[in-house]
């Protein structure tokens, strides 16, 4: 894993002491994501900079890389590259030798050099790199086909800035901290959109997605989609296919020069992630799951979480015969202003989810202390339909995204005092991704259900599942920890997009294929589990310590105010309890801290003409 920034500007040479300054602070940026090194490199018009987490070759693979260099001196390409390439031994037998390092960056190098920007193509993996052609004079900014690896980048007058998180970018003197309407509504809406990275200007290289930047211009080109597949296996066949590309994929991700683990939490997905790690590895594989004090012992059930999944963290680790460790956390913890400043740091934005990012960058730092990698059940419920909006048919039928039109996020009248026609601009974004969605063919192209519930899925898995790819992301690379998730694997991504929801729910349950694929390998119990979202915290002195904080911001002033409607906050500090029976309204005042805590720590110039 890494982080790389940088920049193309055709105006001048860049080489200049000044230039190289403002190269040594964006990539001081990415320290986080690179703990073990550092690298920069500046030619005429192009400088790269890079912070490394070894992972695959730990003493040859430091960057930026360049290819031997020509004869009028200059390299035939250089590249910073972050994430990991699971195929990089098959190509690396297909370019051939000689081979200067044992990495996955040289070899997606001399794959550039062999097969231009169609290597990409052939790569199996979660990444986003930058390669510059010296000679051609062209930038490449690549970014994997889920979007597992963020990438952003600024287009100027000049060129082009890059980097893989927008604090890269900010750290150029540069450019401006400015947010406008539009930013803010992609900051509330819940809805995934590269085009808008919430700072003026700033955009993300869209999943499946590669950017070209030369003396003409700065282009996107998209090099994968999703699209209809036409199958024809029955459900046994398809369940046999599924659980092949799982074993492969996970004995492809426990590739690594050091020590990695499993992320476990009791559900279908982590706990058959964890039993075919276990499969595929010598000794005990190393499990971790995150637990609240008194959460277990006081846990009531509501709306989307019925069970505690400590229970069944320990019948799975027992059963799979795990290693296994136990991150409990308290109120304090989560509550602690440098850990919600560290989270806040982690996303450059504010999310407004409290203490499921405090936990989670908790949880990742824990683990950080026994592991450098860990795998992840993420995307589970959004390939195989897992999700409870997935199965209500009011939710399947609101003409909007389904996680809005959702239970989960209603939250009642909002605390913003500035109308951003937000309903407008959500259904805008609904509109072109609904334009999007491959059509249907063969027999299930005349039923309306298998047409929606493709509709569904396909909004989830492009305009949902980012998000939280990013969160996640964020989160672990903020303590140098790298997550893969092994089912964002393409091949398996295409193979179950293409099957028919009743495939998908053959069995009468969500997720059907997931199940009967891993069965074999887990207790009945955790077979049988109905879908249990994150944890989040039922401590009622969260929720009081939020109020008082809130409380607090209306008493002192704060940049937030012109954006807030004060006596609908104070209603909601002195509103009766809610817990997690309402999760909207611990989320409101979750973004109205967070709002106040952005606009002060980013010197956010808020711009809403």
């Amino acid at each position: 894993m890494c982080g790389i920034c940088g920049w193309v500007d055709f105006r001048a040479d860049q080489r200049a002491p000044e230039r190289r300054a403002v190269l040594d602070a964006m990539t001081a940026t990415m320290s986080c994501r690179g703990p073990d090194a550092e690298g920069t490199w500046v030619d005429r018009h192009a400088a790269l900079g890079h912070r490394r987490l070894a992972v695959i070759d730990l003493p040859g693979g430091a960057q930026p890389m360049r290819l031997d260099a020509r004869r009028d001196g200059e390299p035939e390409l250089a590249i910073v590259y972050s994430g990991e390439t699971y195929n990089f031994r098959e190509l690396r037998a297909e370019l051939g030798g000689p081979w200067r390092t044992d990495s996955d960056t040289e070899v997606v190098l001399r794959a550039h050099r062999d097969w231009g920007a169609d290597a990409v193509r052939r790569l199996n993996g979660m990444f986003a790199y930058a390669v510059w052609d010296p000679q051609a004079e062209e930038l490449l900014l690549v970014r994997d086909r889920l979007g597992v690896k963020p990438l952003y980048y600024l287009p100027t007058a000049d060129g082009v800035r890059f980097g893989s998180e927008p604090k890269a970018i900010l750290a150029d003197p540069a450019v401006e901290r400015r947010v406008t309407r539009d930013g803010l509504r992609r900051l509330l809406s819940w809805v995934h959109d590269p085009s808008n990275a919430v700072f003026a200007g700033l955009r993300e290289v869209p999943p499946g997605h590669l950017v070209r930047v030369s003396r003409a211009g700065v282009r996107e080109e998209r090099y994968w989609q999703l699209q209809d597949t036409g199958h024809t296996d029955d459900v046994p066949t398809t369940v046999r296919r599924v659980r092949e590309l799982l074993d492969d994929t996970a004995k492809r991700q426990l590739i690594a020069d050091v020590p990695l683990g499993t992320l476990l939490s009791g559900g279908l997905d982590s706990s058959a992630l964890t039993a075919l790690a276990q499969q595929y590895t010598d000794g005990a594989v190393r499990s971790f799951a995150v637990d609240f004090t008194g959460y277990e012992e006081d846990f009531t059930p509501d709306d989307v979480r019925g069970t505690p999944d400590a229970p069944y963290v320990r019948e799975v680790a027992e059963y799979v015969g795990t290693d296994h460790t136990d991150i409990r956390l308290t109120t304090d913890q989560l509550m602690d202003p440098a850990v919600r400043s560290a989270t806040l740091h982690a996303r450059d934005i504010p999310a407004g989810i409290g203490d499921m990012d405090s936990s989670l960058y908790l949880l990742f730092k824990a683990v950080r202390a026994q592991s450098t990698v860990a795998l992840s059940g993420e995307s589970a419920d959004e390939v195989f339909g897992g999700y409870r909006d997935f199965h209500d048919a009011d939710t399947v039928a609101a003409d909007t995204f389904p996680w809005i039109a959702g239970r989960m996020m209603k939250q009642g009248p909002s605390l913003l005092a500035v109308d951003l026609d937000l309903d407008d601009y959500v259904d805008a974004q609904y509109r072109r991704a609904l334009s999007e969605v491959p059509e249907l063919t063969g027999p299930a192209a005349n039923d309306p259900h298998e047409r929606r519930m493709r509709e569904i899925c396909y909004l989830y898995l492009t305009r949902f599942l980012p998000t939280l790819l990013d969160r996640k992301d964020r989160m672990s690379m903020a303590v140098g920890l790298e997550v893969r998730v092994p089912f964002c694997d393409h091949r398996l991504v295409e193979y179950v997009f293409g099957t028919p929801w009743s495939h998908k729910t053959f069995d009468g349950r969500e997720k059907s294929l997931l199940r009967h694929a891993t069965k074999d390998l887990l207790p009945e119990s955790v077979v049988q589990r109905v879908k249990s979202p994150y944890p989040s915290t039922q401590d009622e002195t969260y929720e009081k310590a939020l109020r008082e904080r809130a409380a607090d911001l209306l008493r002192h002033g704060s940049p937030v105010e012109p954006l807030i409607d004060r006596a609908r906050v104070a209603a909601r500090i002195d509103g009766p309890m809610t817990g997690t029976h309402d999760m909207g309204a611990r989320t409101q005042l979750e973004r109205v801290l967070d709002l106040d805590a952005w606009l002060r720590d980013y010197d956010v110039q808020l711009d809403l003409t």
